[in-house]
């Protein structure tokens, strides 16, 4: 390769020829991007430029216009009468209602169940005195008739006893007359012993028997002491015999368990069949006329009623009871307060007895229910709707078609009303629409003293009518 490029002997070398040089294409499109870009721009300024002069032409080239006068805008507005009074809101809790009356029947003696009424299912009304469970009476029979044999022959044995003891007293009497008699002769034997009549020995003999009958006689009492004595314990075996007797038949009428009372069946355990031992659980009942509603108002609450009245038993109450959206009401009456102050809900307690005797729907322990009650009244007080209510305390009065603020002091919240003293004054007619432009001097439009003025007026052509 070498020896190729070197020039052959004799000739002259050949110069060597290079390539012309050729320019970068790349340079050229930059320059014509950046050539576009400057003209685009030219362009934009330029038709910027005669818009702004085409509009400053139109606006300096616009004709006079007349304005129109500013007319203040009014608002469409309701509004209510107010007149002070007694005001008493309702205070709205929740409670639930319970058995006013409920019993635990248990089995009073053992043995076998061979009666069950037929309506003795949880959920059944039995009626009082039904019976509802029935065991065997056959031993219970049989003690009855024991206890009544042992009873009969206690008696006949106090018969004789009482017999003895009169003959027993028979027996004395004449023992003491023996006695007496005894001792008068022995006193005529004394007495002719001085004489001769009679001899010491037969004194002696006169002693003697009197000593006898002095004998006699304390035995006739002793047997008497003793038959009265058995006499009284006879009655007394008569009184343990007659109280078994009355346990025996007490025994019998335990064998059957009776409704105490109109009641509803809360549960049972009784089966045909079953043998059942003393202080089993049979039967749970709960009457159908008696029901309680408990609920609890907070410690503010529970605090106004008591200051007002001092009390809130005999408080009426309302307790309404939700079916669906069928409310159900019943009158109640508080009947007393719980026994602990109730921390955990906040509060304290109270029980009021439900009158559901002429209540359509019969009442079940364990329904929610909400209860209404009348709080403390409040003399003088306006009662307007939570909307007049403005800012910490504000109503607008409308006055000769314009808003006048009043202000106002909040007594207590009424299930969408406020209770209010303060500036207001009787017929006050109360703005109630909502404006958050709401301002002294507003200009409004009350449609409800339209509404009035035009019912008035309607009501006066009736009446002309008719009077024509």
């Amino acid at each position: 390769m070498l020896q190729s490029l070197k020039p052959e002997a004799g000739k002259q070398p050949v110069p060597e020829v290079l390539p012309p040089l050729r320019e970068d294409p790349r340079r050229g499109w930059s320059f014509a991007l950046v050539l576009k870009a400057l003209l685009q721009l030219l362009l934009a300024f330029a038709i910027l430029f005669g818009a702004v002069k085409g509009m400053n032409l139109l606006v300096a080239t616009k004709p006079d216009v007349a304005k129109r006068p500013i007319q203040e805008k009014s608002y469409a507005v309701e509004t209510v009468t107010v007149a002070p009074g007694d005001h008493a809101p309702r205070i709205s809790v929740y409670g639930e209602t319970e058995a006013g009356r409920e019993v635990e029947l248990r089995a009073l003696v053992a043995g076998e169940v061979i009666e069950v009424h037929p309506k003795l299912k949880a959920g059944g009304a039995v009626s009082e005195g039904e019976v509802l469970v029935a065991i065997d009476r056959f031993d219970y029979e049989g003690a009855v008739t024991e206890a009544e044999a042992n009873l009969a022959e206690a008696r006949a044995a106090l018969v004789e006893s009482k017999g003895r003891v009169e003959l027993e007293e028979g027996n004395v009497v004449r023992a003491r007359e023996q006695l007496d008699f005894a001792r008068k002769d022995l006193q005529r034997a004394q007495d002719l012993v001085g004489k001769g009549t009679v001899t010491e020995r037969t004194v002696d003999d006169r002693k003697l028997l009197v000593s006898q009958r002095q004998q006699t006689l304390e035995q006739a009492q002793n047997s008497l002491a003793l038959e009265q004595a058995r006499v009284v314990q006879q009655n007394a075996a008569i009184r343990r015999l007659e109280w078994r007797l009355q346990n025996a038949q007490r025994q019998l009428e335990n064998t059957v368990l009776k409704a105490p009372f109109d009641a509803i069946v809360r549960s049972e355990s009784a089966e045909l069949g079953r043998l059942v031992s003393v202080n089993d659980a049979i039967v749970s009942l709960y009457n159908s006329d008696a029901f309680e509603v408990r609920f609890t108002l907070s410690d503010n609450q529970y605090g106004r009623l008591l200051a007002e009245t001092g009390t809130v038993v005999g408080r009426p109450v309302e307790v309404t009871w939700y079916l669906g959206n069928e409310p159900v009401t019943y009158p109640a009456e508080v009947t007393r307060i719980g026994a602990d102050v109730a921390s955990s809900r906040g509060g304290v307690d109270l029980i009021a007895a439900i009158d559901a005797s002429e209540a359509s729907v019969p009442l079940r322990p364990g329904a929610f229910v909400e209860v209404a009650l009348s709080d403390r009244s409040y003399a003088n007080s306006f009662r307007v709707p939570e909307t007049a209510y403005y800012g910490d305390g504000t109503v607008f009065v409308v006055t000769d078609s314009r808003l006048d603020p009043r202000d106002v002091t909040s007594l207590a919240i009424d299930d969408g009303y406020i209770l209010v003293k303060g500036g207001l004054s009787a017929g006050d007619r109360v703005l109630t629409t909502r404006i958050p432009e709401a301002g002294k001097g507003l200009l409004v439009k009350d449609l409800s003293a339209d509404r009035s003025g035009a019912n008035a007026r309607q009501a006066a052509s009736g009446n002309d009518g008719t009077d024509r």
